[in-house]
């Protein structure tokens, strides 16, 4: 149920959520400047309200402003943005999702990291077998 959850954020609610991975907590302000175009104060609020509403963030109090931290781990919220990603642009395949990302002309991929590729396939390929 939280990874359908995480699949109906807004750009905007990934954008804070992911402000909040990199800062490891903040304040609405310490949020708001870590964001790319930032929106006004107000919406920055508004933003974490909801991610708190929506069982992604909790706050403690610190004085009068409130500091937010992440509920939701980092991994189970990239395998959800992924896995939305997978389906809205790729119709479920992985095929065509790790083909895509691979054919890009800007991609340079050192040995180790090919090598690591190529353990992974193998590793979801004994899966498979299995």
């Amino acid at each position: 149920m939280r990874e359908r959850m995480l699949q109906r954020l807004s750009r905007r609610e990934r954008q804070v959520l992911e402000a909040i991975y990199r800062l490891g907590s903040g304040s609405a302000r310490e949020v708001r400047e870590a964001l790319p175009n930032p929106p006004s104060y107000s919406a920055v609020r508004t933003h974490l309200r909801i991610l708190e509403e929506k069982g992604y963030l909790r706050h403690e109090e610190d004085g009068r402003r409130y500091i937010y931290h992440a509920v939701v781990d980092k991994r189970d919220a990239r395998r959800s943005a992924l896995s939305n990603l997978l389906e809205t642009f790729f119709d479920g395949s992985v095929t065509a999702t790790v083909s895509t990302l691979l054919e890009q002309d800007d991609l340079e991929l050192t040995e180790e990291e090919l090598e690591e590729l190529e353990a992974l396939v193998r590793k979801a390929r004994d899966r498979s077998a299995s």
